[in-house]
């Protein structure tokens, strides 16, 4: 019962820095996990896009240290199961793509499910700042938010020219089999004039 009354009287300021908290945790462990993606990848593309993004989320580390400086908290980590579990999926999908032609598009896939819950968590962050007064805030999560979505924008973006480069690569093969089998025809139809020739 005691427990039941300590949590109906958390507050949304309480939900506020716990997510913060999630937010801090999750963004020193891609600080981690982007080299390791950025190893991984063949496109250079995709490589600068991947450090690119690495180097902002660097920033945002930084940038959540002076949120919790403005609330008069202490920078504190709470583990985030979530995004543990969305790079531990990564990990694995990465290890058993390695080598192999989609390796890329794997990576492309496990960034954006990263993406996708930093958009959401930031998404929340930037409406409660807003609701709590807490101005500098809203718009440090605004500024981090719209970093997020360009972030998946750009990962969209080189996933499509992909796609198109291996759609065109497929239709070049196919020409070519077809040009092959073309000429195999026609040199069997030219091998049996002859043999009827000799026949005469």
């Amino acid at each position: 019962m005691a427990t039941q009354t300590r949590a109906s009287e958390k507050t949304l300021d309480d939900l506020f820095l716990d997510e913060l908290a999630d937010a801090y945790d999750f963004e020193k462990r891609l600080t981690k996990a982007l080299p390791k993606m950025a190893k991984a990848v063949n496109s250079l593309e995709l490589k600068n896009a991947l450090e690119s993004h690495l180097r902002e989320t660097e920033g945002h580390v930084q940038k959540l240290e002076q949120v919790f400086e403005e609330c008069d908290h202490k920078p504190k980590a709470k583990k985030c199961e979530g995004m543990v579990g969305i790079l531990e999926e990564g990990e694995g999908v990465v290890t058993e793509f390695k080598g192999s032609p989609a390796m890329d598009a794997a990576v492309i896939a496990a960034a954006q499910k990263v993406e996708h819950y930093e958009i959401a968590t930031y998404g929340c962050l930037q409406e409660w700042a807003g609701m709590l007064g807490i101005e500098n805030a809203a718009a440090i999560f605004e500024e981090i938010l719209g970093e997020e979505k360009t972030a998946d924008e750009t990962l969209t973006e080189i996933a499509r020219a992909m796609a198109n480069e291996m759609a065109e690569s497929g239709e070049d093969e196919e020409s070519e089999d077809e040009d092959t089998m073309a000429e195999e025809d026609d040199e069997e139809e030219e091998s049996s004039s002859r043999r009827r020739g000799n026949r005469r």
